[in-house]
């Protein structure tokens, strides 16, 4: 009895500590998930603003831009997966990852070859362990984004574009992220990003609101050479905060039901412990019991 109560002690040490581990871990992503919403929420009005600004050119010009067009045989497509650099998050990266495996069977489907461009050490993990090639990975920023590495990633995807297929181009670029919803959901997402999909609003605009009119200097052609570069680095932005979100959300809830599961092996060992303490008590007793009874039985026979 006593073995097994110094084992019960020592899972309760054991299961404290790690429990004490989650809850730290808890802690750190609600707090930089606060942030990470309050990142995404300031950079909605740049995103907003250039998207408008695209919007126009692309509607009221003519221009014919590269990363406009789109080619009428498609052979060569490249596909950007956004995971996480670490654990610790649920199924966070396994849901994006699956959401890409369903993307590259449906543009197989579509007699395409795929070149895998990943952000995050999750995805390359997985790619490397199946000896997949890899286009470009980056890495050690998922859940604290920046822009230069937003820009970094762009200019590598507009460089694929803008290549010929023949010497290793592509000719549509596809996201895969997830986009935070709430504090419990968050959805995998794609979204194709070249050949360029300008989306300026779910709502349709109202009757009377006035049309504006738009002059580009020094030329359409001009404005979307500088336009269209910097619109790619804030959608590719914008996917990196809201996956970050997503990512710390994800890790802030499975700390939690961790947490929670180390609470309830706390209280069923420690149940357990006392059962062992009262039976080992009440051997005690019996053999004290027994003992007494034995040298009173002996001292009556003399």
């Amino acid at each position: 009895m006593g073995a097994q109560l110094r084992i019960y002690r020592q899972r309760i040490r054991s299961v404290s500590a790690m429990k004490k581990i989650t809850r730290a871990f808890e802690l750190i992503a609600t707090s930089r998930m606060m942030k990470a919403q309050q990142r995404t929420a300031a950079s909605a009005p740049y995103t907003r603003a250039i998207t408008r600004a695209v919007s126009a050119v692309a509607t009221y010009s003519n221009e014919d831009h590269p990363l406009t067009t789109e080619k009428a045989q498609a052979e060569r497509a490249a596909i950007l997966l956004v995971t996480s650099d670490r654990g610790l998050a649920g199924a966070y990266s396994s849901n994006v990852i699956k959401e890409g495996e369903r993307l590259r069977e449906l543009l197989r489907g579509e007699s395409k070859q795929i070149d895998t461009y990943i952000s995050g050490r999750k995805g390359a993990a997985y790619y490397a362990f199946r000896n997949r090639p890899i286009a470009g990975q980056w890495a050690g920023h998922s859940d604290a984004p920046t822009f230069d590495t937003a820009r970094e990633i762009a200019k590598t995807l507009i460089d694929a574009f803008l290549k010929p297929t023949t010497e290793g181009g592509v000719d549509e670029i596809h996201i895969v992220y997830t986009r935070f919803v709430n504090m419990v959901t968050q959805e995998p997402s794609v979204i194709r990003m070249l050949p360029l999909e300008v989306v300026e609003g779910e709502e349709p605009p109202a009757p009377e609101d006035v049309l504006p009119l738009y002059e580009f200097e020094p030329s359409a052609a001009a404005v979307l050479d500088a336009l269209l570069p910097k619109y790619v680095e804030a959608r590719i932005f914008n996917a990196l905060l809201t996956s970050a979100a997503s990512e710390l959300a994800a890790r802030q809830r499975a700390m939690k039901s961790a947490t929670d599961n180390a609470e309830e092996l706390i209280r069923r060992y420690t149940r357990l412990a006392n059962t062992a303490r009262q039976a080992e008590i009440t051997q005690e007793i019996s053999e004290i019991v027994g003992g007494a009874g034995a040298l009173a039985d002996a001292a009556s026979s003399h």
